[in-house]
C-alpha cells in the first residue's frame, strides 16, 4: 500500500477551514478563493481516505471525529514546519518566531509583566501574543491551538492536558482597617464564620474558595460577587465584608484610594498550584520550551516576576 501524497497547501487550507468552521471565512484569511479551499480540501480527503469535514448547506462546515484528531496534528505538524524552516534559516543564531501565551486573568498582573520582560531580554527575536482568559477558556484555547502554552492554576485540568507546577499561591484573608482582626496578622477562618464576605465571583475559583471556607466549617453570607479582582478588593476596603483570595498584591491600596488589609491563615489549608499547561502528545516547539524553562527558573530561584 502506498503512503498519502499531500501538500503543504492542503493542510493550511484544512486547517483554517477546520478553524473557521466556514471555506469563506478560510479563503479570506488565504486570500484565496473558495474553490479553491474547497478542492485542496476533498483532494486531501481523498488520499487519506476518510472524511474530515462535514459540509452543511448555509450553515458552514463542522469537524467528524477523524477530522478534529487530525486537525489537532496538522496544527502541530505546521507548526514545527514553521520552526523547521526558521531553524534552517537563523542556524547557530538566536530563536525567532511568533509564541501565543494564555494567562489566567487574575494572574496575568502579577505574574506576566516581569516573565514577559525577562523572557524578551533573553530571546527578543520572539513575538509573543497573549490570550488573557478564565480557566475554561485558555483550556479552549489550548485545544484549537490559539495558544502554545498557558499560566493558570492547576485545578480542574483534564488528561489531554501536560503541564508543570512552577509555583504555590496560598490563601489569605482580606479585610477593611476598620474590621476587628485587622489588627491581629493571622485570623482562623472560624474567627469569620457568619460575617459577610464579598467572592470573587469566577468559574473554578468560586467553587474553590468556598470550598476552602467550608473545609474549616465556615458559612459566610455572600453580600457580593463580582468576577473583578479589584472590584474585590475595593468592596473590601469600604467595608463590605471580608474576601478570601490567593494573589497578593505588595502594595495594600485599592484603586479606589482605601487600604484592603491582608490577613495570612493559621488553618492548614492547601496552597493553589500555578502551572504552565500544554496539550499532551504536542511537541512544544523551542520557542515554547525555553518558555517553560524559564518559568520553572525564576519562580525556584525566588525571584518575583510580578515586581520587576
Amino acid at each position: 500500500m502506498s503512503e498519502p501524497s499531500f501538500t503543504l497547501v492542503q493542510l493550511r487550507y484544512f486547517e483554517a477551514a477546520a478553524r473557521h468552521l466556514s471555506m469563506t471565512a478560510a479563503s479570506r484569511e488565504l486570500l484565496v478563493s473558495q474553490s479553491a479551499v474547497s478542492t485542496a480540501i476533498a483532494q486531501l480527503e481523498r488520499e487519506l481516505g476518510v472524511q474530515l469535514l462535514l459540509r452543511h448547506h448555509a450553515r458552514g462546515l463542522s469537524l467528524t471525529t477523524a477530522g478534529q484528531a487530525f486537525h489537532q496534528r496538522v496544527l502541530d505538524f505546521l507548526a514545527h514546519g514553521a520552526e523547521l524552516v526558521e531553524t534552517a534559516r537563523q542556524a547557530g543564531t538566536e530563536l525567532v518566531g511568533p509564541l501565543t501565551v494564555g494567562c489566567f486573568t487574575t494572574l496575568a498582573p502579577f505574574r506576566l509583566p516581569g516573565l514577559l520582560a525577562e523572557f524578551e531580554d533573553r530571546h527578543p527575536q520572539v513575538r509573543v501574543q497573549l490570550r488573557e482568559g478564565e480557566h475554561s477558556a485558555l483550556k479552549a484555547a489550548l485545544r484549537s491551538g490559539e495558544c502554545e502554552v498557558a499560566l493558570l492554576y492547576g485545578y480542574d485540568l483534564d488528561d489531554d492536558i501536560d503541564r508543570v507546577v512552577v509555583d504555590t499561591a496560598p490563601p489569605y484573608v482580606l479585610v477593611s482597617p476598620g474590621h476587628r482582626l485587622a489588627t491581629r496578622g493571622k485570623v482562623a477562618l472560624a474567627d469569620l464564620d457568619g460575617e459577610p464576605m464579598v467572592l470573587l465571583d469566577l468559574p473554578h475559583s468560586r467553587e474553590y474558595l468556598q470550598s476552602v471556607l467550608r473545609g474549616a466549617g465556615v458559612e459566610p453570607e455572600i453580600r457580593h460577587r463580582t468576577t473583578g479582582y479589584e472590584t474585590v478588593r475595593a468592596l473590601v476596603a469600604h467595608g463590605h465584608g471580608f474576601a478570601l483570595l490567593n494573589q497578593r498584591p505588595p502594595a495594600e491600596s485599592t484603586y479606589a484610594g482605601e487600604r484592603a488589609v491582608p490577613l495570612a491563615l493559621t488553618d492548614e489549608v492547601a496552597s493553589l498550584e500555578i502551572v504552565v499547561a500544554w496539550m499532551r502528545g504536542v511537541r512544544l516547539t523551542r520557542r515554547a520550551q525555553e518558555f517553560v524553562k524559564l518559568c520553572r527558573e525564576l519562580y525556584a530561584s525566588g525571584k518575583q516576576m510580578q515586581k520587576r
